[in-house]
């Protein structure tokens, strides 16, 4: 159940990343709130799943989906361009993320 709220976690890391980028330094209300909702329930999952994985898997495991999916989302709404090592590297770190799952 902890790596189910751990990747959760993960998810809404990248939601609140987005919503940080999209709030213009806080000054809009919709982005704003989301960022500041989503960072707490983000916080709150890290936290709970520190209970059971070891702080330094869990961190590793969390920051990399949030890098993932930010990056994912900037792509698709074309805030970023993905080059082909790009790419390559970001499948680099989800096998990296597999691997401290499969590891632990």
């Amino acid at each position: 159940m902890t790596w189910v709220v751990l990747i959760a976690s993960g998810v809404l890391e990248s939601v609140w990343a987005t919503a940080l980028g999209a709030s213009d330094n806080l000054k809009r209300p919709k982005p704003t709130a989301l960022f500041a909702v989503s960072l707490v329930l983000s916080m709150a999952g890290l936290a709970y799943a520190m209970t059971d994985i070891f702080v330094g898997t869990a961190y590793a495991v969390w920051v990399g989906i949030g890098a993932v999916l930010t990056v994912i989302v900037a792509v698709v709404r074309k805030k970023e361009v993905l080059s082909l090592g790009r790419a390559a590297l970001l499948v680099v770190l989800i096998g990296c993320v597999i691997g401290l799952k499969v590891v632990s």
